[in-house]
């Protein structure tokens, strides 16, 4: 196979990750070749066996391997990473009245309170900080230029990862179908943008996101609600709201949906999909907590294969939100459209922030950060339900995964009252109206399950229910 210099300077790690990669290079090892176990490889060669297990997960990382459980590590087929990809072929060419509510949003999303049970992201101690500081160590040794812009679509051999994570997903896209966002909030407004104009009706979900929601507000859209369940989608009410107003596009997000925590079955995926051909709408799943979910699972866009989907994504809710790195894929028509329309509202995304991203997705600790954050929001999970059903509050679903759960109790009738009463305390909530097309006070709230682990959190609520 290969030999280790244990007397080299290169470390024993990088040694493991090149020889692999150079048989699967040369093609002595073929796609679907299996890996020497990790005890094997560690005797073999006298060596740890936790040298072998990073060894291999950045293998993992860097998309020469896939790891099956109780099976072990097999050589994947992959497009060469590091090789541009051809270039596209060129492609022919209401008011709204922030008032209560836009003021209540500012208080929903000020940092500066204490407690944040109802906020939107997570603990910075929970996100992959150490990966980011070692990518940022790497690139600083690099003699990389980082003077000028990036690519419109964004730094190629991030895109080109991103492709190969969405294969695994079963979502065939070339990295010219990928285009580089600051976030997903800048990949759903540049959609919003393209496909829509003021007085177009838009179908979104009721309740939904709620940036989402202002962004298409403001831009004048005309929201028509898709009413959510536990299961996913009132698929009767949901066709005859289509029928009647005929949207252009849907923004959904059918996987641990913020804020019921709802996640779809794939039986209403096919549906909302038949929707789509048979009333002509374009479908914009938001999949941002989908390295939060344990379980996989199909969505819109590997059922669709981004005829009709426009697919987005984020690495904010688990590598930082501060660098903010999103992603979109697309028809390779729409992509395009989508691309000029960044170039002409922003120029290009920080290539600086994306290698960043894309050194901490290659750290062979990234695939165990993101299996213990799913495993620690589990247990947090299990323990806010439970301490949210004693209270009395019925939960909307019980996910058992990703950070949110959605609740309302019997003696609240406005969670926005509440909510202010909270920010007195200190303490930032999640009032219904916030999620809601009509922004009418509800008894509703969303719980940011990182975020209530202080005892403060639970003697506030009961609290206010003596």
């Amino acid at each position: 196979m290969f030999s280790l210099d244990h007397q080299s300077a290169t470390p024993l790690v990088v040694q493991v990750v090149e020889g692999f990669r150079e048989l699967v290079d040369s093609g002595s090892l073929r796609p679907g070749a299996k890996l020497p176990s990790i005890r094997q490889f560690a005797h073999m060669h006298g060596i740890s066996v936790y040298t072998v297990v990073d060894a291999y997960d950045r293998l993992v990382a860097q998309g020469y391997c896939v790891s099956r459980p109780h099976s072990g590590f097999f050589v994947r087929r992959r497009a060469d990473a590091l090789q541009p990809e051809p270039a596209a072929e060129p492609v022919s060419s209401g008011q709204y009245r922030f008032d209560a509510m836009w003021y209540m949003q500012r208080i929903f999303e000020n940092r500066a309170l204490r407690l944040k049970p109802g906020c939107g992201w997570l603990p910075g101690e929970w996100l992959f900080h150490d990966g980011v500081r070692r990518s940022l160590r790497a690139l600083a040794a690099e003699d990389a230029d980082l003077g000028g812009y990036g690519e419109p679509k964004g730094y190629l051999p991030l895109r080109q990862l991103v492709r190969d994570l969405l294969a695994e997903h079963e979502v065939a896209a070339s990295a010219e179908q990928l285009l580089l966002t600051q976030g997903s909030t800048q990949a759903l407004d540049l959609v919003a943008r393209q496909l829509l104009r003021p007085g177009d009706a838009v179908l979104v979900d009721d309740p939904g996101y709620a940036n989402q929601l202002s962004a298409l507000r403001f831009q004048g859209a005309r929201l028509i609600g898709a009413p959510r369940t536990a299961q996913g989608y009132d698929l009767e009410l949901l066709e005859e709201r289509v029928r009647q107003h005929r949207p252009k596009v849907l923004f959904t997000q059918p996987r641990l949906q913020s804020p019921t925590a709802s996640t779809a079955q794939v039986a209403h995926l096919y549906r909302l999909l038949q929707l789509a051909e048979k009333y002509d709408f374009v479908v914009v799943e938001n999949d941002i907590y989908a390295d939060l979910d344990p379980e996989p699972r199909p969505t819109l866009a590997s059922l669709d294969q981004l005829r009709r989907v426009v697919y987005v994504s984020s690495f904010s809710k688990t590598i930082s939100p501060n660098i903010r790195v999103g992603y979109l894929a697309a028809h390779p028509d729409l992509l395009e459209e989508l691309a000029r329309l960044k170039m002409v509202s922003g120029l290009t995304s920080s290539e600086f922030t994306e290698r960043l991203a894309y050194g901490a997705l290659l750290d062979g600790r990234w695939r165990k950060h993101t299996k213990a954050l799913r495993d620690r929001l589990a247990v947090a999970q299990q323990r806010v339900a439970s301490e949210l059903l004693d209270l009395g509050f019925e939960l909307f679903a019980e996910p058992k995964a990703g950070m949110l759960l959605w609740a309302r109790h019997p003696r609240i009738a406005d969670s926005t009252e509440l909510a202010y009463r909270a920010a007195e305390h200190d303490m930032l909530l999640g009032p219904g109206h916030l999620f809601t097309i009509d922004l009418q006070p509800n008894a509703w709230l969303r719980f940011n399950v990182a975020h209530c682990n202080d005892p403060a959190v639970l003697a506030f609520l009961r609290a206010q229910l003596d």
